[in-house]
């Protein structure tokens, strides 16, 4: 999502919406492992392998498959798996909204049956701004979403807020302060547990110029997350955003339309390696033409085993929710 340099840095919910467009129930009851890190099952291996991945398919072709209104002709993007895989969100500017777009969720009753109607979270998270990118913690309470609702608590731009998700109904969220956010924009909360210290949390922000998306990690010290930094080895003068990492801590996803390495379209998927949580990312890999198009592919979401890969894109004509596996 772009911005002119020097502009009001408050997007509207019109400009979100079409950023976004050309872009992009019940508690689950699982133990709060928060501040561990975890490995996935040794078949997916410590690297991503492109040649793993299956052509992506419209979530609605899917081999589990989805009801016949999960994605429409207006705009669904922004998809996060919950980690018992019941609950998948994503925003839409749908009709039965609060305004502009808002945070939906599908239910399912296991993880291979089919994803239902999406159903509208809610005025405890939805307003008549742009609500969006939301994520559910591991601890699958803990929720974040971004916001452009503004008021007296607002950093300007699309602010990052969190709430706790309780027997599907949401908490009064807060702002997750200026330190984290700021006057600009900032995209795709995604918490990670780090050995050591208290949990990081990535995100993506256009701070730096105004203009040009980068992907930052704050730390939290005593509760509170810290000053943001750049991710080290994953950023580059185009826009790069919207992070999504494995649960081991081994993989980071995002998109960026970057044309040195191979980029298929308007933004495609990347994905980064390392071979412990201590190592520098690896040089970022574009995930090939099974998962990216000449369209614009974006927030890439994997499921709690990393075998799915949820994210937006716009092939279709609307942005669609689409899947691959591996």
């Amino acid at each position: 999502m772009r911005m002119r340099p020097h502009s009001a840095p408050r997007l509207t919910i019109v400009a979100l919406t079409a950023a976004l467009t050309a872009a992009c129930g019940e508690s689950i009851n699982a133990p709060d492992d928060s501040t561990a890190l975890e490995a996935p099952p040794a078949a997916l291996g410590p690297f991503a392998d492109m040649a793993s991945w299956s052509p992506a398919v419209d979530l609605e072709a899917s081999a589990f498959g989805a009801h016949p209104n999960f994605n429409t002709e207006v705009t669904e993007g922004c998809p996060f798996t919950s980690r018992d895989g019941k609950h998948l969100f994503i925003a839409s500017n749908r009709p039965g909204g609060f305004g502009g777009l808002d945070v939906w969720v599908s239910t399912r009753s296991g993880p291979d049956e089919p994803w239902g109607e999406p159903v509208n979270a809610g005025p405890e998270v939805n307003s008549s701004a742009a609500d969006f990118c939301p994520t559910l913690a591991r601890d699958g309470h803990t929720f974040y979403f971004v916001s452009t609702r503004g008021g007296e608590d607002s950093c300007g731009g699309g602010d990052i807020y969190e709430t706790r998700w309780r027997a599907g109904s949401f908490d009064p969220p807060r702002n997750l302060g200026c330190t984290v956010n700021s006057e600009y924009n900032e995209f795709s909360p995604f918490p990670m547990p780090q050995r050591g210290s208290g949990p990081v949390l990535y995100f993506s922000s256009n701070r730096g110029d105004g203009v040009t998306g980068d992907i930052y990690m704050s730390e939290s010290r005593g509760g509170e997350f810290g000053p943001p930094t750049l991710v080290p080895g994953i950023n580059s003068p185009a826009d790069d955003g919207h992070p999504n990492v494995r649960r081991d801590g081994l993989e980071i996803y995002f998109y960026s339309d970057r044309s040195d390495l191979g980029g298929l379209g308007d933004a495609d998927i990347y994905v980064a390696t390392r071979a412990s949580w201590r190592d520098p990312w690896s040089t970022p890999v574009n995930l090939g033409p099974d998962i990216n198009s000449a369209a614009r592919e974006t927030r890439p979401s994997l499921s709690w085993d990393g075998s799915l890969l949820y994210f937006g894109s716009n092939r279709n004509g609307s942005s669609d929710v689409f899947v691959s596996t591996r």
